[in-house]
């Protein structure tokens, strides 16, 4: 009776008003609810602070005279990240326009292996001190991929009519990947790499989740140690994420988080199998179980796992040691229930000797997105019939795809065989685990984050006398590339072929670094500097993000 007589007295124009706010107030406040139930009161109190404080030190930070000191410190870091990347000397030759005369091949090779040396020996591979990056199968293998190279240079599997074996080749790629992964009646693609896998998956959930579901502002579940390109792919597709902590024992994602996040607007829950950062893995089965009751998509990312996890089962590993206590794998791929997707990189397909150090060594640049079935994987394809030049159909982001790097991977794939992936995952496995147990039983100033079943092994630091990055600074001193994490602060090393004759240098390395970041921390190293940046104020990681933004722009200064 109120609201018709409130009804009564007002235009038709101020009550679309009056109906268009209540409708803004009732929208916004259900996001808010959402909001604060995927992340909690007390987290989502400390982001509003955190936010408010941030722009505050933003603003502060504009003052001329804190300005002019910022920008100085930044112009130092642009010429320490230059200095590292950009050769220097008159004996360096910059190739800045095209020569007016073709050169001849033998000055082509000349000029490569100069510029292989400019930056000094520290910048070759063959060393063997890095952290993954490189995948190396062996010099047989590397021929066998120049050779099909050299075969298919020219193609292209936009045209599969013209080049019909790169066609077969793909999808016979896929096919073993599936059957890898046991699903062999599922389907997938190729892509470019994990990141792109990931994107994929992301956009096709998002895709499937508006035509079947109804879903206009899409969120996604995803663990804190999950790959940043879940991120990526999310503000590519403008889907929200709810980033959840894990446990700092296991390293697995909080399951009760995930709980209470999901809501009508969920489209995907997201695990590892293992993860970038520690290695670890993710409860699939218990992420399976919620995804399955929701209708919700659960994609695994498996990229570096790739072609080590799935083996660990016939190499006898999968138990871990000390009754399960330790390293054990738990299941992962489609068999699990719920599990929808699956990202697998080829280029981490391992071998005896190659430069595709990832597991699979197959060149860098290939990896495969798998679905549970055919009728999912059509919400990846992009189609158009309504250009001009024709009807556009492509399955994945690229449209002119290398065909070469398709006929690489056949040949890896093909030359290696699952007893040459059984050999390597069970070397580079027993290699990370003779890392870990080392670190755990005689470096009591470290510890191992999680129990991690593959090729990747964290380590922290539990002494207040040892600063984790002062240990991984001094790593590279003697010439390791190890790759920095925060939260915790940590160093990792992801093992791969190359490790393997050197896991006694690198433990060697490791103790005489742990004594050099005690009795003789500089402060001045590379991990110790960015991300105590980091971590110093509200504002570290912006200050972070410029330096990351100069090391981007240096990667194209000729």
């Amino acid at each position: 009776m109120i609201v018709r007589d409130f009804l009564r007295t007002r235009t038709p124009f101020e009550t679309a008003k009056t109906a268009l706010f209540f409708y803004f107030v009732i929208t916004q406040s259900l996001k808010l609810c959402r909001h604060v139930q995927a992340r909690g009161i007390t987290d989502s109190l400390r982001d509003s602070w955190t936010w408010t404080y941030r722009q505050v030190l933003l603003l502060a930070l504009k003052i001329p005279s804190v300005k002019k000191d910022v920008q100085q410190q930044m112009n130092m870091a642009r010429l320490e990240i230059e200095s590292k990347l950009v050769p220097q000397g008159a004996d360096v030759s910059r190739h800045l326009v095209l020569p007016d005369e073709g050169k001849s091949v033998g000055w082509i090779l000349a000029e490569m292996e100069k510029m292989d040396g400019e930056l000094g020996p520290h910048a070759d591979w063959r060393h063997g001190k890095l952290s993954g990056a490189v995948y190396h199968g062996g010099e047989d293998l590397s021929r066998v991929i120049v050779a099909a190279f050299e075969r298919y240079t020219v193609s292209n599997p936009l045209h599969p009519d013209v080049f019909p074996a790169i066609r077969k080749m793909e999808a016979e790629i896929v096919s073993m990947c599936l059957r890898m992964y046991n699903n062999p009646d599922g389907a997938g693609t190729m892509t470019s790499g994990g990141t792109e896998s990931i994107v994929m998956a992301v956009k096709t959930y998002r895709d499937w989740a508006r035509e079947v579901k109804g879903i206009t502002e899409p969120e996604m579940i995803v663990p804190a140690t999950a790959h940043a390109a879940f991120d990526k792919g999310a503000a590519y597709m403008k889907v929200k994420v709810h980033l959840i902590p894990v446990d700092p024992v296991t390293r697995k994602v909080n399951m009760k988080r995930v709980r209470r996040a999901i809501n009508r607007n969920t489209i995907l829950l997201v695990g590892s199998a293992v993860n970038f950062p520690d290695g670890n893995q993710d409860d699939i089965v218990a992420l399976g179980k919620l995804a399955a009751k929701h209708n919700i998509g659960l994609h695994v990312d498996c990229c570096l796992g790739s072609f080590i996890v799935p083996f660990l089962e016939k190499a006898g590993l999968s138990d871990g040691e000390d009754g399960g206590a330790r390293y054990k794998l738990s299941p992962f791929d489609f068999r699990v229930r719920g599990v929808t997707s699956i990202s697998c990189d080829t280029h981490k397909a391992s071998s005896h000797h190659s430069i595709q150090l990832y597991y699979g060594f197959a060149p860098k640049g290939s990896s495969v997105i798998m679905y549970r079935d055919a009728a999912l994987r059509r919400h990846q394809y992009y189609i158009t019939p309504y250009w001009t030049g024709g009807v556009y159909a492509s399955p994945s982001l690229s449209g002119s795809r290398p065909g070469a790097l398709i006929a690489g991977t056949w040949a890896a794939m093909q030359y290696m065989g699952s007893d040459g992936y059984l050999k390597s995952c069970r070397e580079i496995v027993s290699c990370a685990r003779t890392i870990a147990n080392t670190i755990t039983n005689s470096i009591p100033e470290l510890y191992v984050l999680g129990s991690p079943p593959a090729s990747v092994v964290a380590f922290g630091s539990k002494s207040p006398e040892v600063n984790v990055h002062e240990v991984g600074d001094a790593m590279s001193k003697k010439g390791w590339h190890l790759n920095a994490l925060s939260g915790p602060a940590a160093v990792h090393i992801a093992c791969t072929r190359l490790t393997l004759p050197l896991v006694d240098t690198f433990i060697a390395d490791l103790r005489d670094s742990v004594q050099q970041a005690k009795l003789a921390p500089s402060g001045k190293g590379t991990m110790v500097m960015l991300y105590g940046l980091g971590t110093s104020s509200a504002v570290g990681p912006e200050m972070v993000s410029e330096i990351a933004t100069m090391f981007l722009d240096t990667l194209y200064k000729a």
